[in-house]
């Protein structure tokens, strides 16, 4: 599918990948709606591309329902949605001196990572589905993002690991349903990537990450995942991947804690 004339929705787009996927599809010719939490920010992102802010917490069935209304009234409904939105995870141990933690890190991380990639596939989705046939013969592209997390039992990050592993084995069942739709799904799995939520991180784990990635010994470039997802829409043949963007980086914490 042609990204050039096509409606896009980019979820976490007022910085990091999500950034950096709504400006390179602008480049090619897309009309981009930019989701964000943060509304300044995402305002401000927005009109240096030309695309549409909109605020909406992706974890918010009201708030996405109507941020997708409002990208039918302004672009016309999305054929692409690529799905950025996250927060920071900290260390999350689940024995502590003070005992077990609370629930609250758990249902936060799932509710924004994984309901939120459903919440936002379910509208855009049966937005898609309702479209003529585009060039290629398809009617949508849905990409989620996981993390090498999701495969390498990260330690102290259990509901981020939980979360990202939900998305991973969303793939192949979105793909196998909504093909009935000619709508293929599709996970990019990004490993250590310089992102304003990598710095959330503490600097003894960011180095020894970097330097375990085989090559090219450094942290992947927000543009690296953007130029991947536009592979992906431009692909016709590119469904139910979950596709590891990482170097070969695998991850291996020999912390106890962060």
């Amino acid at each position: 599918m042609e990204l050039s004339g096509q409606t896009v929705v980019v979820t976490g787009a007022a910085s990091g990948m999500g950034a950096a996927t709504a400006e390179l599809f602008a480049e090619r010719g897309a009309k981009v709606a930019l989701f964000d939490v943060e509304r300044d920010a995402v305002a401000e992102r927005a009109t240096k591309i030309g695309g549409l802010a909109v605020a909406c917490d992706v974890s918010d069935p009201a708030a996405g329902e109507a941020a997708f209304a409002l990208v039918r009234d302004r672009l016309g409904p999305a054929r692409v949605l690529v799905n950025c939105a996250g927060i920071p995870q900290a260390g999350n141990p689940v024995v502590t001196p003070d005992g077990p933690p609370t629930m609250e890190v758990w249902n936060r991380t799932i509710a924004v990572h994984l309901s939120g990639s459903y919440n936002m596939v379910r509208l855009a989705a049966n937005d898609m589905a309702k479209l003529p046939p585009a060039g290629d013969g398809g009617r949508g592209v849905c990409i989620l993002v996981a993390s090498g997390a999701a495969f390498d039992g990260v330690p102290y990050a259990t509901p981020y690991t939980a979360a990202k592993g939900g998305i991973v084995a969303m793939a192949l069942s979105l793909a196998r349903e909504l093909g009935a739709h000619a709508i293929r799904c599709c996970v990019i799995s990004p490993g250590p990537i310089a992102t304003p939520m990598m710095r959330h991180l503490p600097q003894e784990l960011l180095d020894a990450v970097a330097a375990e990635v085989p090559w090219p010994k450094r942290c992947g470039e927000p543009a690296e995942f953007a130029k991947l997802a536009a592979h992906i829409v431009e692909n016709s043949f590119l469904n139910a991947a979950v596709i590891r963007l990482d170097g070969g980086h695998r991850m291996n914490f020999p912390l106890k804690g962060f």
